[in-house]
């Protein structure tokens, strides 16, 4: 593995925290294939104001960061914590630079390794990334030169595309099937 970027770890905490454990052994701890971080549950005050909460996820979580990882199960893309680490990795500020972006599509979901997923069920602000190109979009694997490859790429990506940023912060979870 000719290359090891440090990522963030964008997640459902309720419904995919096994699915982040597994990353962060097999990729991280056991192959070393990247260096994951990640905010935990309770890590943040939820109390602070959201443009608080925005800048701490960017300049205290995604610090030096290269690629961010979302972990896509069928509701990550409801909730606005995910929308808004998107929206941070994808800006650059002061104290960082702007991140790759990866989303994987999770086991559980219906239309994984189906070849083709339904845009309205995955984050909004990555699906607009994937459609200009920033992004990469892959299955999940279990193969860490494959996920090193995938990682690599999305790094490459941030280098020579700009990447959209139009899509508006969530102010609040979503509850519906689809945001399309």
């Amino acid at each position: 593995m000719p290359y090891r970027h440090k990522v963030f770890i964008s997640y459902h905490h309720a419904n995919d925290q096994s699915y982040r454990n597994i990353f962060q052994y097999r990729f991280g701890n056991r192959f070393g294939a990247v260096i994951p971080g990640a905010v935990g549950i309770n890590d943040i005050d939820p109390a602070l104001p959201e443009e608080t909460i925005r800048r701490k996820i960017r300049d205290d979580y995604l610090r030096k960061t290269a690629v961010t990882v979302v972990l896509i199960g069928d509701e990550t893309w409801q909730r606005k914590h995910v929308d808004w680490e998107i929206s941070s990795s994808i800006r650059n500020t002061a104290l960082n630079p702007r991140s790759g972006l990866l989303g994987l599509l999770l086991p559980a979901r219906a239309d994984y390794r189906s070849g083709q997923y339904h845009p309205g069920t995955v984050p909004p602000r990555l699906y607009d990334n994937v459609a200009c190109g920033y992004a990469v979009m892959a299955d999940w694997t279990e193969d860490p030169d494959e996920l090193q490859d995938f990682v690599h790429q999305a790094w490459l990506n941030k280098k020579r595309i700009e990447p959209d940023k139009s899509y508006p912060l969530f102010r609040k979870n979503k509850s519906a099937a689809s945001w399309t």
